[in-house]
């Protein structure tokens, strides 16, 4: 066999497809489901699916739709990574964050961190942490010469430093060996706290820290650019990048006005960013992050090989649930991945349980082998930039760091980080976007796993010894699940007053085939809420439904079936349920043209895919309560 017989060139068998070609098979597609009748581009862009900051993605990218080259790994832009080698050698920095605030606890929890595959410690220390006094103590027994402590010290970053800088002294650890962070943050504290009474004394502290790191010890750093004050918010994508620039500018300001190198004013920051269950858009976060961050340092006269963005990426503490948070794994293992492959150089994967307060032994165990998998397992580091060269990335990398940079300029004319926070520009910007995602939540538009779906109300509950409380005042925190978790309080307070849940009746009108569906749609729905629902029997009629309602014990009933038996049955059947005692009657879909007539026969809400959950459910908990 020669060489030229043993090639197979199968490309060549199949004919070349070209994008109408596909929309054709789009149009055939959509017009059999009844989605819609468009054809060409329009049917394409039906499938297309609408981001935060104008973005939106489309169902197919091909080369025509790349953008300008990315560079290589290590060099500017660092879209594709802050060193050339990427994290193949060493992988990346597995970080743990700590909170405990007695010393002797915090302690047990770091060394069994660091004895179980983590390789630096995030710990906080002064407010909701270990006292600056104790941190000898919570590092007791750690190889500061090995693992990289990070400190998380808020309005004590100073003192907090002061003492970790002796610790490595006392530990006889050389100064060009010590690593990590200090974690001065005093526009991230402003956010957090809205005082700014002693910003200035706090960012000269930074200042005299930066430069004694850059004397003393060139591998710690004395800055932390902390976004996740913004996403914690509610702010998008591209408002935390544009956050975090304007802060990151703001300390080179600072820096070299106190007579630092623009150079060694930029090794002197790491950037926070979070990383969300939203994978591609994390990946290219991270991506557009670095090429940004690469922009603001040529324009500063930084040389470019010192113009590399070093991240530290945390799972998002937004996504994380309360309710049912054993889906909260499967969230932060997404995102723990999507933080890896966008070139993140440190990766905070956060216990399931930590917005339930201090996390035990096996969440904090969990989260340690997350990353083992991904790193030991799935061998997830040993390619550099695995996202490179897909159309679809690298086009969203381009749309998120121009909308992120956009957002930059934006706060730059406001007259920067610091204006824009005592001005409440950034805190009503982020409260309009997080506005326009509420909607999305409260529509189930943007679906909650375990909350606003899929709910599982006879889970016992999982408890947690009360973590510290963060400080506030400045910025609010939110989270994904706020409103249902209001809703599911309710259910509970209602649970424990009556010693039942509210309930719904499900009346299920025709045959199977026509009223499982919406019979799972009105479950699924009412048991976001904490409302319990009652099917017995499978099937109600008008003349079955008063005494199948007055056994189930609730007070309030929703119709089932499809729009065919609804013509049917469900204006006797609403009648029935109100004379039998039903102080609300819902439908579960689209009323249509037949509204009125089945308003006239005691129908009161239509509850319908994409309809307002929330006040659905709120109204449907008041009337329940007054019944009660």
């Amino acid at each position: 066999m020669t060489a030229e017989s043993t090639e197979l060139p199968l490309a060549a068998a199949f004919p070349d497809a070209d994008r109408e070609q596909w929309q054709r098979l789009v149009e055939g597609v959509l017009r059999k489901s009844g989605a819609t009748e468009a054809t060409g581009a329009a049917a394409e862009d039906a499938l297309a699916t609408d981001l935060q900051d104008g973005i939106r993605v489309r169902p197919l990218y091909t080369a025509e739709d790349g953008t300008a080259a990315s560079g290589r790994p290590g060099f500017p832009p660092f879209v594709r990574g802050g060193r050339p080698e990427g994290t193949t050698v060493a992988g990346w920095d597995v970080r743990q964050r700590q909170v405990h605030t007695d010393p002797r606890r915090a302690n047990e929890a770091v060394l069994a961190d660091l004895e179980n595959g983590v390789t630096s410690v995030w710990l906080t220390v002064g407010h909701g942490g270990v006292p600056v006094s104790g941190l000898a103590e919570a590092l007791k027994g750690v190889y500061l010469d090995l693992a990289a402590v990070v400190l998380d010290a808020g309005a004590d970053f100073a003192p907090a430093a002061e003492e970790l800088l002796r610790l490595y002294a006392a530990a006889g650890v050389p100064a060009a060996e010590a690593t990590g962070a200090l974690g001065a943050d005093p526009l991230g504290l402003l956010a957090r706290t809205g005082d700014d009474s002693k910003l200035r004394v706090q960012l000269e502290a930074a200042a005299r820290l930066a430069g004694r790191c850059l004397a003393e010890a060139p591998g710690v750093r004395a800055l932390a650019v902390d976004a996740l004050p913004y996403h914690e918010a509610g702010g998008s994508a591209a408002e935390e990048l544009g956050a975090s620039l304007a802060t990151g500018v703001a300390y080179l300001r600072h820096l070299t006005a106190a007579g630092v190198g623009v150079d060694d004013a930029c090794r002197q920051l790491e950037f926070r960013y979070a990383a969300t269950a939203d994978q591609f858009l994390t990946i290219a976060k991270l991506r557009a992050a670095r090429r940004l961050w690469a922009r603001v340092a040529e324009v500063c006269g930084a040389a470019p090989g010192g113009s590399a963005q070093v991240q530290h990426a945390v799972t998002s503490p937004v996504m994380m649930t309360r309710r049912d948070p054993w889906v909260n794994m499967l969230r932060t293992t997404v995102a723990g991945l999507s933080a890896g492959v966008g070139g993140a150089d440190a990766v905070t994967v956060l216990p399931f349980d930590a917005a339930l307060g201090l996390s035990d032994a096996f969440a904090r165990r969990i989260a340690r082998n997350t990353q083992s998998v991904l790193l030991e397992e799935s061998h997830l580091s040993k390619v550099i930039d695995p996202a490179g060269g897909s159309w679809y990335v690298e086009r969203l990398t381009d749309e998120l760091a121009r909308a992120g940079w956009a957002f930059f300029q934006e706060i730059e004319a406001a007259g920067g980080q610091a204006a824009a926070l005592r001005s409440g520009m950034l805190r009503e910007r982020l409260a309009t976007t997080w506005a326009r995602r509420t909607e999305d939540l409260a529509h189930r538009r943007e679906p909650i796993t375990g909350v606003s779906e899929f709910p599982f109300l006879a889970e016992a509950p999982v408890e947690r010894e009360p973590a510290p409380a963060p400080v506030s005042g400045g910025l609010p925190r939110v989270r994904r699940d706020d409103a249902y978790e209001a809703l599911r309080a309710r259910s509970d307070a209602h649970l424990a007053a009556t010693g039942d849940r509210p309930k719904v009746f499900l009346a299920a009108l025709g045959p199977v085939a026509a009223h499982t569906a919406r019979v799972a749609f009105a479950a699924n729905l009412f048991q976001a809420g904490g409302i319990e629902t009652v099917q017995e029997p499978a099937a109600v009629d008008a003349e079955s439904v008063a005494e199948a309602f007055a056994r189930s014990g609730a007070r309030t009933a929703v119709l089932c079936s499809s729009d065919a038996v609804y013509g049917e049955q469900a204006a006797a059947v609403a009648a029935a349920l109100t004379s039998a005692g039903a102080v609300r009657v819902f439908l579960a879909g689209r009323p249509g043209e037949r509204r009125e007539e089945f308003e006239a026969a005691g129908v009161d809400a239509f509850v319908f895919a994409g309809c307002d959950a929330v006040e659905v459910l709120s109204s449907a908990l008041d009337v329940m309560e007054v019944a009660g």
